[in-house]
């Protein structure tokens, strides 16, 4: 399988408010920038969208390393938070639901065709491509016409 390496962040002007994703896609010397703006979302959406569209622009099944800054997403797929709330008909515990379900639910099924491993960068600490992430999804954010984020029905 291909190794694929992908930086992803997720940007957002109050929570909720105008967002962005930023995503860096690498594999032998290529590079493919993404980006997207949203209206009325929440920085972890961005966060969890940046990562589930870096996976929908692979092409065939990939062994990938996602760099990421959002513990929130690395510590939901690599300690298996995201799939015990699904277990759990989308609950955190007894009284709290688990938000984002529409994008968890994404997130889960392309992780069952690809080979994924989350990493954790701390943002705004000179990692280059953590940095440039975090310049596409300010940009998307702040562009005209920014689309809706419709929050999916489960």
């Amino acid at each position: 399988m291909k190794e694929v390496v992908i930086y992803t962040d997720g940007a957002c002007s109050g929570n909720p408010g105008p967002g962005g994703y930023g995503v860096v896609m690498l594999y032998k010397g290529h590079r493919k920038e993404l980006s997207a703006g949203f209206k009325d979302t929440t920085n972890n959406r961005m966060e969890i969208l940046a990562a589930i569209v870096a996976l929908e622009n692979l092409k065939e099944k990939c062994n990938v390393t996602i760099h990421t800054d959002s513990q929130y997403l690395v510590n939901a797929m690599e300690k298996g938070w995201a799939k015990k709330w699904q277990a759990n008909g989308w609950m955190r515990n007894k009284k709290e639901p688990a938000l984002n379900p529409d994008l968890w639910i994404r997130m889960l099924e392309l992780c069952k065709f690809h080979e994924v491993k989350f990493k954790w960068v701390r943002g705004h600490a000179g990692d280059p491509e953590n940095e440039r992430c975090d310049q596409l999804a300010v940009e998307a954010a702040k562009q005209p016409n920014l689309l809706p984020d419709v929050r999916g029905e489960i």
